[in-house]
């Protein structure tokens, strides 16, 4: 899906809430804090590479690289490429400020992922799910976008998309809270005064 059927998408969902979830949750992704610290995991038979690549596009496009995310795989081959090579050993390592962003197509998320899920949870990073209606999934996530396709005119690939596109957006994180080294800049910036540039 390109831009503009994007576009088209966004202007046929206009009246419904789904513009307003989609900004929301993207918010949520675009808090993790550091490049490297968004992984992208999904089902072991349904790993989210569409998603995936779409994101790293949002973040080349949008100059955030924090939203190029990790894709954790269940059994990467040996043999692939170091960024197709990430493998559940990196859930382990999951930290405060870290994102897991949880994608399942599925009515109901494996046991061995809700498993790692929680894992990751109690190791401090921030859950995140987009999924199909999955309540345990939803539970276990700080922030949650469920889809039913039956009673919604939207579809699982087109809600990637959507929020794909708002992390990307200019103002989707301007709620978010500067950091330290954000504030120390400022006041650096304040204390020295304006700066001269021949």
């Amino acid at each position: 899906m390109d831009a503009q059927h994007v576009a088209l998408l966004r202007e046929l969902l206009a009246t419904t809430p789904w513009l307003d979830r989609t900004e929301d949750f993207a918010k949520a992704l675009r808090r993790t804090r550091d490049p490297g610290g968004l992984m992208l995991i999904g089902a072991p038979d349904d790993e989210p590479w569409h998603l995936a690549a779409h994101l790293d596009d949002e973040a080349r496009y949008s100059g955030l690289p924090q939203l190029s995310p990790s894709l954790v795989r269940w059994q990467p081959p040996p043999d692939a490429p170091d960024h197709l090579r990430i493998g559940l050993d990196r859930l382990a390592e999951a930290r405060r400020g870290q994102t897991l962003f949880v994608v399942n197509s599925e009515e109901e998320a494996p046991v061995p992922l809700l498993e790692r899920i929680d894992d990751a949870r109690r190791t401090g990073a921030t859950i995140l799910s987009l999924d199909q209606g999955d309540r345990e999934l939803s539970s276990l996530a700080h922030e949650a976008i469920s889809l039913r396709p039956e009673r919604e005119p939207l579809t699982f690939e087109g809600l990637q998309h959507l929020v794909s596109t708002a992390a990307g957006q200019p103002g989707a994180g301007a709620d978010r809270k500067p950091g330290l080294r954000e504030r120390l800049s400022r006041f650096l910036d304040v204390v020295s005064g304006p700066r001269i540039v021949d």
